[in-house]
């Protein structure tokens, strides 16, 4: 197995306002001369943490990170307002030119696969390549699976816990329900929902139990920010037309892309990477036979630090070091 790179510091932090409610956190990590590469984080709500600087090379990458609106250090926390994906996606690129970057690759798993992809098919010029892990292409299937009929049959014991929360009247459709909660004014009812929304995800997002996972999921301030943030998106459709990444894989046609995805994945079934693979012919997909949806699961982050490798590699070969 390859393990991740050393623990790292960022070598400049950026506070960026992107409207009159809205501040990211940004940090840059590694070689500010080496090649431009931007972390998006999941949920959406999830935010970044430590670890995930250490996917990359800090000798060949400038590794761009940011908390996505309402996230981790961005500010106002658990923001609902003005938050969307469509805001979302002009936000990397306010980013991208806010650091005089004139192409990145994209790193993202999950939720980060979706905005990834997003980005590319709006700017595929400003895009060198893509590392995608976990595929989620925010179908109604894809919600449904994992939030109403579907996951609970894999795990019927966390899925006792994640709808206790919620009156038996109102499970019919269990995302309005947690929605309605998330956004209450009964405070000690809120943080209850989002500690079992967060902590559901947590528990199915690897193949064997991993305790620092969910211990992250559980994180208060993490669980707050990521159930609000998700349910909004969700009972919302993510904000994007259904199959609207597959009916438009051809804007991304010519940018290179690995995916990585867990085959026992029981957050984002695996036909999510199945199914892009098949329509973005300059995509190679690994099916990590012993793993589920999280990054940190060892055969999954082996597989993420061998492509950033072969990233490197290709893009390096191809002249393309523009920062």
């Amino acid at each position: 197995m390859t393990p991740l790179y050393p623990e790292i510091k960022p070598y400049a932090r950026h506070e960026l306002a992107v409207d009159a409610i809205h501040t990211l956190y940004i940090e840059e990590c590694g070689n500010p001369d080496g090649l431009p590469i931007v972390f998006l984080h999941g949920g959406p709500g999830a935010g970044c943490g430590k670890d995930d600087r250490r996917f990359f090379d800090p000798e060949l990458y400038r590794i761009v990170l940011f908390d996505q609106r309402g996230s981790g250090r961005s500010q106002p926390h658990a923001e609902l307002e003005n938050n969307n994906t469509e805001l979302l996606i002009e936000d990397c690129e306010k980013i991208r030119e806010f650091l005089s970057i004139e192409r990145w690759a994209l790193f993202g798993g999950s939720w980060g696969s979706t905005l990834a992809l997003l980005y590319a098919q709006r700017y595929p010029k400003k895009v060198s390549a893509m590392i995608l892990r976990g595929i989620f292409l925010c179908r109604e299937r894809d919600l449904h699976w994992f939030y109403q009929d579907g996951a609970e049959r894999i795990f019927p014991d966390y899925w006792q816990d994640y709808v206790s929360v919620i009156a038996e009247t109102e499970r019919s459709n269990m995302i309005s329900a947690y929605y309605r909660k998330l956004t209450g004014d009964n405070e000690l009812a809120k943080m209850a929902a989002a500690k079992a929304w967060s902590l559901w995800e947590g528990r199915c997002a690897t193949l064997r139990p991993h305790p620092d996972v969910v211990a992250a999921f559980s994180d208060p301030h993490m669980a707050l920010s990521l159930a609000r943030i998700e349910a909004h998106y969700f009972v919302n459709q993510a904000f994007i037309d259904e199959a609207q990444i597959l009916n438009n894989v051809d804007r991304i046609a010519e940018i290179p892309g690995i995916i990585i995805h867990g085959r026992y994945d029981c957050v984002c079934p695996l036909d999510n990477a199945f199914e892009l693979h098949k329509r973005w012919p300059n995509s190679e997909l690994q099916i990590i036979r012993d793993a589920g949806h999280s990054a940190l699961e060892p055969s999954i982050a082996d597989a993420l630090v061998k492509a950033t490798k072969s990233i490197a590699e290709e893009l390096g070969r191809g002249g393309d070091q523009l920062s």
